[in-house]
């Protein structure tokens, strides 16, 4: 798709349709019937019937009751079943609720409370945890499916043998599998289809907002539709019928938004991976030799490092993009020189973005590229660099806060007024501006460079993970006084998680309390952000002001990495 010449009366420089994200895939479908949409294990389908599984998804959505704007969570990894569930309730005007399969069961419980999902669709290995605490939600049916449902024969039997064969069966008349569920739509003949508008609500994704509590982020079909748009525009490099290696999730806006519903609209193919090994990278490789790559750096440190890569041919590759954390411009050029003994002719293009903008709102163009910078904003999306908490824009290639503008910008915190008023404000030129919470600066040919955060957030392996939320977890513990957490540096996933614990006065620090706490912490913290040691402690260093001295206890930790 071509731009067209902007004039002072355009709003925007694409012309962005005024439909649904399904709606955008349908016209996709009637220009590429016969491409394939996705490949899971060798099972694919075509754009064609693609969209009738979808159809056939929310006609059984519809049998189960679900209404518009009913909240539909969707718990699962990269699979059919969960994308073909996506676009369904997009296609009947409900709204899907996207969580990570990972998450704890107190997670769980926040997200379907604070979305008030009616319906869970999850699988079977993640199906307890919701049987747990659907009593305190508004919950009335789970759908379960297997990974296995859409593999073919022999992956399918190799992944109950590896597996399934571990996974208890669920015997609750709440519970309908995906099989008997796609078939209650077979006798619904009621109408089905709700062509929903551009502003309207159709997703939420979680993040951890600018106080890193979990929250909602709701974002619209606009949102979507001009992000698949924008980086058709920006990246430049794919065409129909080309493949994507899918191995961002879906419930992160990487992954659903680039991944997934930018790669439908251009016609493409996506090659969905439940669940990446970085030990078997080479495996992928070979076996799908796909045409566009996005990931986290840590991603492409594990590509190097991988000694299967030796001799493998990556000629096929047209683009490969970072996100999610800073490429470093060390890492940087060890991959691309990486890319170069491999045969591809491309370098590592980096890009940012929040799960506030669903996620990329800048990249660095295909021929030109800055040591140190994030590129340039995609088409529509204005960046503004503030004096930190001001509406005031600092003088070019000096630090502050960086502001976004565009149509990719959410519609707000799900319940949470208070910080959406904090994250979108009106400034005098009258636009709504996201106040990211990170620092940057931009150069006069409007090169974006990321600094660091304002909040404190620790990334680790591409999953942002929110010390707050984590410490809130630990000081629930019955045993705890206090509790600090902090990143400390990691050669693969850039930071691991460190969590220093002061218990109660009258609590003795036994090997029992500690495993309490343990367990505590499994139950209602996500895996990947499970602090890799807790750090018992009589006090912590303060500040000047009584303040925790955060930048004191990393300086430690990475200290005794460093010597170990």
């Amino acid at each position: 798709m071509k731009t067209k010449k902007i004039n002072h009366e355009d709003k925007y420089q694409l012309n962005y349709p005024n439909g649904s994200l399904f709606q955008l895939i349908e016209q996709t479908a009637l220009k590429y019937p016969t491409n394939i949409i996705y490949d899971f294990y060798g099972t694919k389908s075509t754009y064609k019937n693609f969209i009738k599984e979808v159809n056939e998804c929310a006609k059984s959505l519809k049998a189960l009751g679900i209404k518009e704007n009913d909240k539909v969570t969707i718990c699962m990894p990269n699979c059919p079943q969960a994308i073909i569930a996506f676009y369904a309730i997009n296609l009947i005007g409900a709204i899907a609720s996207m969580v990570h399969p990972l998450s704890s069961e107190g997670e769980i419980k926040i997200y379907l409370n604070s979305s008030e999902s009616v319906l869970a669709i999850t699988l079977d290995m993640t199906y307890q945890k919701f049987e747990n605490i659907k009593d305190e939600t508004k919950l009335k049916k789970i759908v379960v499916s297997s990974i296995k449902d859409k593999m073919p024969l022999i992956p399918a039997i190799g992944y109950y043998v590896m597996k399934g064969h571990k996974i208890k069966p669920i015997n609750n008349s709440d519970v309908i599998h995906w099989s008997e569920f796609i078939k209650m739509g077979n006798d619904y003949l009621g109408e089905y289809r709700l062509d929903k508008k551009d502003i309207d609500p159709a997703v939420i994704l979680y993040s951890g907002g600018t106080t890193g509590d979990p929250k909602g982020i709701l974002l619209s079909n606009l949102n979507f539709n001009a992000l698949a748009m924008q980086s058709d525009i920006a990246s430049d490099c794919m065409k129909p019928g080309d493949s994507m290696l899918g191995i961002m999730p879906i419930f992160h806006g990487f992954g659903l938004g680039v991944c997934i519903h930018t790669i439908f609209y251009m016609g493409c193919k996506c090659i969905l991976i439940p669940q990446f090994n970085a030990k078997k990278f080479d495996e992928l490789f070979k076996k799908y030799k796909p045409n566009f790559i996005v990931g986290v750096p840590t991603l492409f440190e594990a590509l190097t490092r991988n000694k299967k890569m030796k001799n493998v041919d990556l000629s096929y590759l047209k683009c490969v993009i970072s996100g999610g954390d800073s490429l470093s411009p060390p890492l940087k050029k060890k991959i691309d020189e990486f890319l170069k003994e491999h045969n591809a002719n491309i370098q590592i293009r980096e890009g940012y973005g929040m799960t506030e903008s669903v996620s990329a709102t800048c990249l660095t163009p295909k021929e030109t590229a800055k040591e140190g910078s994030i590129g340039v904003p995609y088409p529509d999306m204005i960046f503004k660099i503030v004096y930190p908490n001001t509406q005031e824009e600092v003088p070019i290639n000096e630090q502050g806060e960086i502001c976004i503008s565009g149509p990719t910008v959410m519609l707000g915190y799900l319940n949470s007024p208070k910080e959406t008023v904090l994250a979108l404000q009106t400034h005098k030129d009258g636009r709504t501006w996201l106040h990211t919470g990170d620092l940057g600066s931009m150069d006069k040919d409007g090169f974006v460079y990321f600094h660091q955060r304002l909040k404190r957030m620790i990334v680790s392996s591409g999953y942002n993970i929110y010390p707050h939320y984590i410490e809130n977890v630990i000081e629930s513990h019955p045993d705890v006084l206090a509790s600090t957490v902090i990143g400390v540096k990691d050669e693969y996933k850039g930071q691991k998680i460190k969590a220093f614990v002061i218990l109660k006065d009258d609590i003795e620090d036994t090997e029992e309390v500690r495993k309490s706490i343990y367990k505590h912490c499994l139950k209602n913290i996500s895996k990947y952000a499970m602090p890799y040691t807790f750090e018992y402690r009589k006090s912590l260093p303060k500040t000047l002001v009584g303040k925790v001295a955060y930048g004191e206890l990393e300086k430690e930790s990475n200290e005794q990495e460093d010597d170990e």
